[in-house]
């Protein structure tokens, strides 16, 4: 698959996810099958690029693959700026946020708030890919199918954004007024599949490697975009991947195993967080990855009475090796 110059190794995504998909997730999430990885989602805003989380979002220190950043605001000229300053730092593909939810970004008309402003929409993608266009740089969007169940309109903002030039469409199967509750639906995705030229990818409620198939046959769409799935457990893309070309089951990962790259994991998230926060924001990696295994919840509990990131590893080893 193709985005713009880019050739991708296959059609399983990870889904940009704030606090979640840093550069040592998305690292993992590549070695374990992921053929791509979009950054989390980075302010337009100029005032906030020195902050030690936009900061943090804009290392792409020694990561594989395409480099994609995501960035969200409700400017064009802001948004355009974004664009080149990311560009400036190694970004090859840039996303354009409009499906995040959340009340904190959609309250200040971002993320899936500009899905209610069509012209607002349309004005930003323009002028984003217009900043990109000199370095021949993509430009992609990420949207929902749209705000409330009576405001869907995912399939005409499609028609608009690939006219100015978006080059892959990314749709999330719900609403925002939906949030993250109920099911995602996929009727919608498959309408704008059938609307435009250009790469369509399936988002929403992908969790095991049979939903993959049935989505994919659903939508036609042209790669699978994964994200909550893929928490504490990143290998479900090499799952996924294994069971769409062979129509078999791999074997779940041993504890050994996951304890190698659980605690890869680990090491590379202190190096880019140090020690304070990096042993405060690993906390929820360890809980979901432990989660689901014997004693998961007793040993998530006592994991959130350590300070170190080397009481952390020790403990981490500990209860995979037993």
């Amino acid at each position: 698959m193709q985005i713009g110059s880019h050739t991708l190794p296959n059609t399983l995504f990870v889904a940009p996810m704030a606090g979640v998909t840093d550069r040592p997730f998305r690292m993992l999430c590549k070695r374990l099958g992921a053929g791509y990885a979009v950054s989390e989602m980075v302010t337009s805003r100029p005032d906030l690029r020195n902050s030690p989380k936009t900061t943090r979002r804009l290392n792409h220190e020694g990561e594989s693959g395409v480099i994609a950043v995501q960035i969200a605001g409700t400017e064009a000229p802001m948004m355009a700026d974004a664009a080149r300053y990311n560009i400036d730092h190694g970004a090859q593909i840039i996303d354009i946020n409009m499906g995040c939810p959340a009340k904190k970004v959609c309250n200040k008309w971002a993320g899936s708030a500009l899905m209610q402003d069509e012209k607002l929409a349309l004005s930003i993608v323009e002028a984003v890919v217009e900043a990109c266009s000199p370095h021949n740089i993509p430009v992609t969007v990420k949207m929902r199918t749209g705000w409330s169940q009576d405001h869907k309109n995912a399939e005409a903002l499609a028609r608009q954004f690939e006219a100015a030039g978006v080059q892959m469409l990314t749709v999330h199967g719900r609403t925002r007024e939906q949030g993250y509750k109920g099911e995602a639906e996929y009727a919608t995705i498959a309408a704008v599949k059938a609307a435009v030229r250009i790469p369509v990818v399936a988002n929403g409620d992908i969790t095991t490697p049979e939903k993959a198939r049935a989505v994919l046959q659903a939508t036609q769409a042209d790669a699978l975009m994964i994200g909550r799935a893929a928490q504490g457990k990143p290998w479900i893309f090499q799952e996924i991947l294994h069971f769409l070309e062979t129509g078999e089951h791999l074997a779940p990962p041993s504890r050994p195993q996951m304890r190698e790259w659980l605690i890869a994991h680990l090491h590379d998230h202190y190096s880019l967080y140090g020690e304070v926060v990096g042993v405060l924001s690993a906390r929820k990696h360890i809980g979901w990855y432990t989660r689901p295994l014997e004693g998961g919840e007793a040993f998530r509990a006592h994991m959130n009475t350590l300070d170190s990131s080397a009481a952390q590893i020790a403990a981490v080893e500990q209860f995979l090796t037993e």
